[in-house]
């Protein structure tokens, strides 16, 4: 017989984050109450650990194998090649990667396929009479932020049009940096696409304090929507889904891979473009 989830032992997320950028950030919020929707009924609570980076992540997952403390894991915002893909092989620890199935090497994968909705993003501002674009992507060395990078500038250069990508770390600070930098540029993008909705939501800022009107001036595109973007001024467009159905989606496969069932990949139903009035 097949065990299924072991009631009053958690599941386990040791989540890469700055602290202060997580309490502003309403996705893992969302999410996290999603995959709780499934696995709470079953006694099955989410363990979050906040740390500052891959190695700690890493050192998390082995005190929650040694002691006993977890029953699986969720990893997200993997790395190419990551080391946590291999670690929970070494500690028999069933997983869930939350991204491309590529960089899960094999484990359980549920995969919003951004690329999808990032072609859909380009394709509108260019619809929309844009021809040079900016990406304010999220922390560089992502996996899903490099598939975002890719895709923003591949589906530009198909359309004939420029693009600058904008460093950042899904802070406030950084979409203020952005604006900051796009305003000094002479040739500057008359859109940005953000990775989160908290970067947007700086950056309406700082167009704000720099006399830049949006949308007439700068358009802004937020991914991951939020009450943020709709309760913003202009309200954000953004890249939207829901988050606490891709939770439960999570909280679902994870069921089952508890249960023993083998490996699958799920592609969720990918973003869409919310139009919304930052946007032109």
């Amino acid at each position: 017989m097949i065990p299924g989830p072991r009631a009053g032992t958690p599941v386990g997320l040791a989540l890469v984050r700055d602290a202060e950028v997580l309490g502003a950030e309403p996705f893992f919020h969302e999410f996290i109450a999603g995959v709780e929707r499934v696995l709470v009924p079953l006694g099955v609570p989410v363990l979050l650990q906040v740390v500052a980076t891959v190695g700690q992540a890493s050192e998390r997952m082995r005190g929650w194998a040694a002691e006993g403390q977890v029953q699986g894991v969720i990893l997200i915002d993997l790395l190419p090649g990551d080391e946590r893909v291999a670690l929970v092989g070494e500690l028999g620890m069933p997983a869930i990667v939350i991204g491309d199935p590529e960089t899960a090497r094999g484990l359980p994968t549920v995969w919003t396929q951004d690329e999808v909705a990032m072609r859909e993003v380009v394709a509108k501002l260019v619809e929309k009479g844009h021809r040079h674009l900016g990406h304010v992507a999220g922390p560089a060395e992502m996996a899903h932020t490099i598939i975002r990078r890719r895709t923003f500038d591949e589906v530009a250069a198909g359309h004939g049009v420029r693009t600058t990508t904008f460093d950042g770390d899904y802070s406030e600070a950084a979409g203020v940096r952005a604006v900051a930098a796009l305003a000094q540029m002479d040739d500057r993008p008359t859109a940005l696409v953000f990775d989160n909705d908290v970067m947007a939501l700086g950056a309406l800022q700082e167009a704000g304090r720099r006399d830049l009107d949006v949308p007439a001036d700068l358009s802004l595109v937020a991914w991951d929507d939020s009450a943020l973007c709709q309760l913003a001024e202009p309200p954000l467009s953004a890249v939207s889904h829901d988050v606490q159905a891709l939770g439960e989606l999570v909280g679902e496969a994870l069921r089952e891979i508890l249960s023993g069932a083998p490996a699958t990949v799920i592609r969720a139903v990918p973003a869409a473009l919310v139009t919304r009035g930052s946007s032109i």
